[in-house]
């Protein structure tokens, strides 16, 4: 398998005008992840919520879930528009997907042909199930890429070790984790796990967050976060397992070229064997 260039974003929330508006922000911004050299480029959590500033309803929590929800087919062609437009594959975060009476926290992965496939998030945060009634998923899965099975973590999901445990056993050597955090609290519970993920399983943990200031909306009105790309504390790695990471609360894309042949040598040949000694796993070690 060839190596990866990977860009994660730290995405500026504001406030678009029109979904005509926001579109020409989110295809400027996968523009300049292409033009960084991004193969597969990274947005954050909920960042499509910003849309709900052209609601004039906006700041009421409720009802800007609805009119986000009503928009979901059109931010679907629009985000596998961006793919196509600029031969990337895309994770464009996540989007709350109503269907059958319940709202789900969904996050997408298109390829460049523009083909869609999705991971939902499993584990809610009280806000989303007290304030929203959002609702946990299907269970973590893995998805098939040009450069070997990678894996998505929502946010909290990514502070739960079995559930990016099920997807490195089943194949990730790579796991995505698009966050939305309005405190430092959240974001360093989500930064702190991720680099626990990268370390116990011996792979690469990338964190996209939202980023800044939205008073006029009631759901992404505090944004806080750091893009970074966390992996495996061991020989042939940085010492504290950071690849990269960019400035706290500072819009923009963080890049790094991963190699998937990097996390098969380090767990099978590392100073130690996190990923291959995980207690469930002691009876197959030798």
């Amino acid at each position: 398998m060839t190596a990866l260039r990977l860009g994660v974003a730290a995405y500026p929330v504001t406030g678009p005008e029109s979904f005509a508006a926001f579109a020409a922000k989110v295809d400027r911004f996968v523009a300049d992840g292409a033009a960084g050299g991004g193969e597969l480029l990274v947005l954050p959590e909920y960042a499509c919520m910003e849309l709900a500033a052209a609601d004039q309803g906006a700041g009421d929590v409720a009802r800007e879930l609805r009119f986000v929800c009503a928009q979901r087919d059109a931010l679907l062609e629009l985000f596998a528009g961006c793919a196509r437009r600029h031969k990337i594959w895309l994770q464009p975060g996540t989007l709350p997907w109503a269907e059958k009476g319940a709202v789900r926290n969904r996050a997408p992965l298109i390829s460049p042909d523009g083909a869609l496939r999705l991971q939902d998030k499993r584990v809610m945060t009280r806000f989303e199930s007290e304030s929203w009634g959002v609702t946990g998923g299907a269970a973590p899965v893995v998805f098939d890429t040009d450069w070997g099975r990678i894996g998505i973590a929502i946010c909290y999901d990514v502070e739960f070790p079995s559930l990016v445990r099920a997807q490195t056993e089943q194949g990730a050597w790579l796991v995505l984790a698009p966050s939305c955090t309005d405190t430092m609290h959240g974001f360093n519970r989500v930064r702190l796990s991720a680099r626990a993920r990268a370390l116990e399983n011996q792979c690469f943990v990338a964190v996209s967050p939202t980023v800044g200031a939205a008073p006029h909306l009631a759901t992404l009105d505090e944004n806080r976060g750091a893009a970074a790309i966390f992996g495996p504390v061991d020989r042939g790695f940085p010492e504290d397992g950071v690849i990269t990471q960019g400035g706290q609360n500072e819009p923009g894309w963080v890049f790094a070229t991963l190699d998937p042949q990097a996390i098969a040598r380090v767990r099978e040949d590392g100073a130690v064997r996190n990923f291959r000694d995980w207690p469930n796993n002691t009876d197959k070690a030798p």
